[in-house]
């Protein structure tokens, strides 16, 4: 007599499998649900964050904080002169008007989910447009590079 498998034992094998290649593609998520949709961003400040942009590259989406992953932007809350601080402001305020202009997704960063300090690293996309290349079109941002460069 010949034995088959216990078939809740395959199924249990394909459900893991499956959840691995989740894992490892690229997720993408789209902010354009009823309840996002009408979310403003607007700077962060104490308390509570949901949705709100703490600097040029640095923001929270549904309370999640994510660092946006192809750029580097000048910081503003440690800044190392007056005209990185001066920059990161407009890049912050820049980067609140972006957000604000309608559905975007976040699309994971290619072999990295998190930094070092577990931001969710993510490229935002509208129309298959990055919100960090047009930060960087217009001197605000960087393309990230691997490690920050000073910008004093």
């Amino acid at each position: 007599m010949r034995r088959q498998p216990n078939l809740w034992i395959l199924a249990v094998v394909a459900g893991i499998i499956g959840t691995i290649a989740l894992m490892v593609s690229a997720p993408t998520m789209t902010l354009a649900a009823s309840g996002v949709a009408s979310v403003k961003f607007e700077k962060c400040t104490g308390g509570h964050r949901t949705a709100c942009v703490i600097d040029g590259d640095t923001l929270w989406i549904e309370g999640t904080k994510i660092r946006i992953a192809d750029i580097d932007a000048p910081e503003i809350s440690e800044p190392k002169c007056a005209s990185e601080l001066a920059l990161g402001d407009r890049a912050t305020d820049r980067l609140v008007e972006l957000v604000n202009q309608g559905p975007l997704e976040l699309q994971a960063w290619p072999g990295r989910d998190k930094d070092r300090y577990g931001r969710a690293l993510r490229v935002l996309v509208r129309n298959g447009h990055s919100l960090g290349d047009i930060l960087v079109s217009e001197g605000l941002a960087r393309t990230w590079a691997g490690r920050r460069e000073p910008w004093c």
